[in-house]
C-alpha cells in the first residue's frame, strides 16, 4: 500500500545570486541538496544516501549544476573592470614613486576610465594607505577579472598599468616585476607579458 518506502528529500543549504540562462539575466537562486530516506507512514524516519546538489533560481525554477555558481553575474562583472585597474595601479604606484604627480595622474585616468568616474587623488590616497593589508585581495580582483576578458584585452589592461610606471620616466626593476605580477594575476604568459611590456616602452618613448 505504499506505507513504507524510500523517497527524495531536498534542504535548501544557501543563497545568493546567479546568472540564469532561461530568464537572461542575475536572478535569486537557492543551493539545494537532495538526500533519500526511508519512510514509514510517509514519515522520513532513517537518512540514506546523498544525491547530488544542484542550484535552482528563485524565479523560472530552473535547475543547474553547481558549475553554473563559477560563472560572474552581470553585476558582478560590472563590478570586476574598476575593481581589477584600481588593483593594477595600486600595484605599479607601490613598486615606484607613489608620490609622483604625473604617475598618479595616469593611475587616476585609468581607474575612472574603469568606470570610477569620481575617483580622485584623494580616494586614490586611501587606497595606497590600505594597500599593504589587501595583498590577497588585490591579486583576488585581478584573477576575478581574468576571468571575463578575452584577447586582446588583457593584453590592453596590462599596457595601461605599464603606462602608470611610464608617466614619470623609466621603468624601474620593481616597477617591471609588478607588471610581471599583474600580467601573471591575468593569466598571460611570461613571453607575452615581456611583449607586452616592450611594446608599450617603446610606444611611449617615441612619442
Amino acid at each position: 500500500m505504499g506505507l513504507v518506502g524510500l523517497r527524495l528529500y531536498f534542504r535548501t543549504t544557501g543563497h545568493g545570486m546567479v546568472h540564469c540562462y532561461r530568464c537572461g539575466g542575475d536572478r535569486p537562486y537557492r543551493r539545494c541538496t537532495g538526500r533519500r530516506w526511508f519512510q514509514v507512514l510517509w514519515i522520513p524516519v532513517i537518512p540514506l544516501e546523498r544525491i547530488a546538489e544542484h542550484v535552482q533560481c528563485r524565479i523560472c525554477r530552473t535547475t543547474y549544476r553547481l558549475e553554473v555558481l563559477s560563472i560572474p553575474t552581470s553585476a558582478a562583472m560590472q563590478a570586476a573592470l574598476p575593481a581589477g585597474a584600481l588593483a593594477a595601479v595600486t600595484i605599479m604606484l607601490r613598486a615606484g614613486d607613489a608620490a609622483s604627480p604625473a604617475a598618479r595622474g595616469r593611475a587616476i585616468d585609468v581607474v575612472q576610465a574603469a568606470g570610477l568616474t569620481g575617483y580622485d587623488d584623494a580616494a586614490l590616497t586611501a587606497d595606497l594607505a590600505a594597500a599593504p593589508g589587501r595583498d590577497a585581495a588585490t591579486a583576488a580582483s585581478l584573477a576575478t577579472l581574468a576571468i571575463q576578458l578575452t584577447m586582446p584585452a588583457p593584453e590592453w589592461f596590462l599596457a595601461d598599468a605599464v603606462r602608470v610606471g611610464l608617466a614619470d620616466g623609466r621603468l624601474s626593476d620593481s616597477e617591471r616585476s609588478a607588471a610581471r605580477l599583474i600580467a601573471g594575476h591575468l593569466g598571460l604568459s611570461a613571453e607575452r607579458a615581456h611583449g607586452v611590456i616592450a611594446m608599450t616602452e617603446e610606444s611611449a618613448a617615441a612619442g
